[in-house]
C-alpha cells in the first residue's frame, strides 16, 4: 500500500493508487495524466 498501510488504517481506507512521474516523462503524457483524472473523479464523486 505504497508504505501508507498505517495511515489507511488510520482513514479507513483499503485501496489507493499511485502515480509517478520522472524527468523523461512529457508534458502530454503529464496532461493525458491530469484529464484521465479528472474522468475517473467525475465518474466516481
Amino acid at each position: 500500500h505504497h508504505c501508507a498501510q498505517p495511515l489507511m488504517r488510520r482513514l479507513g481506507l483499503s485501496a489507493t493508487a499511485r502515480a509517478s512521474f520522472a524527468l523523461y516523462n512529457t508534458f502530454e503524457e503529464a496532461d493525458a495524466f491530469v484529464d484521465a483524472l479528472k474522468k475517473a473523479a467525475s465518474f466516481l464523486i
